[in-house]
Parts: structure tokens; sequence; C-alpha cells
């Protein structure tokens, strides 16, 4: 496999790591040498240092000639949302406004022109795309996505849509430039997106920002329902008011603890 970065201080085996884990999913969770490397594009060789490094660091495990993740590759995401406070913070206002709508609710944030979920409370329910955290959709067709990037400065937008979605998911709502900007600028004036079925079928959904003590956008929540079960004006009329005010107590909550200092908020999770 060719370099894929011409900075000097771009680490090939770091990346081809990365690789290797990333190549394990839900259609693949148990796989052979031969079908690792298959699927990463690198030769044999180095396919079998790297899943015996990873093994080594705990993160794989193999066993009769095939290798599968460890749930010590949690922790690799997990540190990320523990050091954002935001699954703390956010975790018992998501589980009140679930207990009400009887529907699910996460928060996600940007990655390039992506959107990442950090923090779920989800009920069971049949649709159309699986959601747990490190799921990952493009930005545009989500409630979520419009109102994080509804968020952003004009150039840190240019940037973020210049980026290739690394999602995988074809949307049903690919929007042309114009169409989008005018879509962000109602989202702007309201606080609020919502989106039907533009993701997926049976999908809709309604989004909020978070902000932190010096208003800007750090995440976004949302409700999710099924297109059969709830129909677009309960979304609006109902459930709307209620992901609006959890997205002002989080955002209240979330401020709050930026403005104390480290070792007292240390004290508080503890």
């Amino acid at each position: 496999m060719p370099r894929r970065d011409d900075d000097p201080d771009f680490v090939e085996s770091i990346a081809r790591g990365f690789d290797v884990l990333k190549a394990f999913d839900q259609a693949r969770p148990v796989m052979s040498l031969s079908e690792v490397a298959t699927a990463t594009g690198l030769a044999r060789p180095t396919a079998r240092r790297i899943l015996r490094t990873m093994e080594s660091l705990g993160y794989v495990r193999s066993a009769t000639g095939s290798f599968q993740l460890t749930p010590r590759v949690l922790e690799l995401g997990v540190t990320y949302v523990q050091s954002l406070g935001l699954w703390d913070v956010a975790r018992p206002h998501l589980e009140d406004l679930v207990a009400t709508t009887h529907e699910s609710s996460s928060v996600a944030q940007l990655d390039g022109s992506d959107i990442v979920y950090v923090a779920r409370v989800a009920v069971p329910k049949l649709i159309a795309l699986a959601v747990h955290i490190g799921t990952r959709f493009p930005a545009a067709p989500t409630s979520l996505g419009k109102v994080l990037l509804a968020g952003l400065e004009p150039d840190e937008l240019e940037a973020v849509l210049a980026e290739p979605s690394r999602s995988g998911v074809v949307p049903r709502w690919t929007p042309e430039r114009t169409e989008l900007d005018a879509v962000l600028r109602e989202v702007r004036a309201q606080g609020w997106a919502i989106t039907d079925e533009q993701l997926a079928s049976g999908i809709r959904s309604v989004a909020a920002p978070l902000r932190d003590g010096s208003g800007r956008v750090v995440a976004a929540v949302n409700v999710t329902v099924h297109a059969a079960e709830t129909p677009v004006t309960t979304l609006r009329e109902e459930y709307l008011p209620l992901l609006l005010a959890t997205a002002s107590k989080i955002s209240a909550d979330f401020a709050l603890r930026d403005a104390l200092p480290h070792s007292v908020a240390a004290v508080g999770r503890a």
C-alpha cells in the first residue's frame, strides 16, 4: 500500500494499524488473516504483524486461525467522550427526555462533513439504520448535522463541506449547495432543524444546538422517530418544545462545568 500522506511526520504504520481495526464491523466481526489483508489492502506479512501487535496490546484476540476485536477497543472512543464531559452532563437530561417522549435521543458532533454520535439513550425500535456511539453519517441530510453546519462560521463551513464523507452511507437527499445554504439559513433563524426521511426511509428527527459558555455550538441533540408511527406535526408541536428545553438545560450545565476549576469539576464527577 503506497503512502497516503506526504507529511514527513506521518507515521504509516500507525495508520495501517487503524485500518486493521476499522476493517472489523458488524458484517465482519471475525476474519482470517487473508480476509484482513484483503479488506485493508495490506500484504499478508504486514497484516499479520499488525494483528499480532494488536493482540499483544489487548485490542485483538485470535482463535483457530481467525481474529476478532476485544472490548478494549471501546477505550479508544470512550476516552474521547469522557474527555469532553458531554456524556456525564447530557445523560440525565437525555434520560428524562426519553422517558417523556418514549423516543430515542442522541448527541453528535461534527467530524469533517460527517456527524459522529457521542452520547445516546435509545428505545428499542426497528429503523433503517442502526445507531450507536461512534456511528457516522453525512451531516447535511440529518437534523443533527444541519444544526452543527448552521453553527459554523462561513470559512469553517467551506472547509467542512470540502471534505468527503467517510460514513459509507448514501443518503436519500444530496442537496446542491444553494439548496443547502437556504436550509442552513432557516436553521440559524429558527434555532432548530427537522429532517424528514432525508437520510434514510422511515427516519424522522428534530435537533437543537448545544452551546458552551461563550455561546459557541459544540454539539447537537435530537429526538428520532419512526416515520410510520410519528407524523412531522407531532415531532414539531410536541417533541420540539421538550427538546429545546432539554438542550437549554444541557447547555447550561455544560457551561457551568466549564466555568468550574478543573479540580472542583473532577471532584464533582467522582
